[in-house]
């Protein structure tokens, strides 16, 4: 009769970490993709901040003499509530990373329902703006503003849009641990837009 052999405690590794290493390549490869495509995003925000700062340093006065100015108590809740969504969704991916998947899509949620906040809250000023005289065609001012947080709020749309797609499944009870790179990617995209936003707070209301 052979005899059976206590070979110790089995080690168990991380089941978001593939053993095989070439797709720890292909994680490391979409990352380091990722980063380049967020870096060529930020250049082109950059140039659009760029050019902002042109049109400003130009004008005798900003904002332009009879042109209302940009509220600031609405925008700073919008970006409390953008940083807020970062956040949970750095929580969530902390979550995921470390084996406890069932609070994944809670911290999911809660970012979700944080961005569509912040797109709704978006749309308040612009209508408040719009109703104090300030429109696209009254000026650099109305076109500069409407032109970045227009395009801003597109990206936030992208990546509701993304998250919303993850949570397809993580709401349907599956467990995404095996996903953990694309989600964590999908992150990287959403911290990327909550950056921007910041500086654009910043840059287009406070200063």
């Amino acid at each position: 009769m052979n005899a059976l052999v206590d070979t110790g405690p089995a080690v168990v590794m991380p089941s978001h970490l593939p053993a095989a290493p070439h797709a720890r390549k292909r994680e490391r490869s979409a990352y380091l993709g990722m980063a380049i495509f967020l870096g060529t995003w930020t250049m082109m925000f950059a140039g659009l901040f760029f050019s902002y700062a042109v049109v400003r340093n130009d004008a005798p006065t900003w904002p332009p003499i009879g042109e209302p100015r940009l509220p600031i108590g609405l925008p700073a809740l919008n970006t409390l509530l953008l940083l807020g969504s970062s956040a949970t969704l750095a929580k969530g991916l902390k979550r995921l990373r470390t084996g406890r998947a069932t609070a994944f899509p809670g911290w999911l949620a809660a970012t979700i329902v944080l961005g569509v906040l912040f797109l709704a809250l978006q749309i308040h000023v612009w209508l408040s703006v719009s109703e104090g005289g300030l429109h696209a065609s009254t000026g650099i001012y109305g076109s500069v503003f409407y032109g970045l947080t227009c395009f801003h709020a597109l990206h936030v749309i992208a990546g509701l849009v993304i998250l919303g797609a993850i949570a397809v499944p993580a709401f349907a009870g599956r467990n995404l641990t095996a996903r953990y790179n694309l989600v964590r990617l999908s992150a990287m995209f959403w911290h990327f837009v909550d950056v921007v936003w910041v500086v654009m707070f910043v840059t287009v209301y406070v200063l």
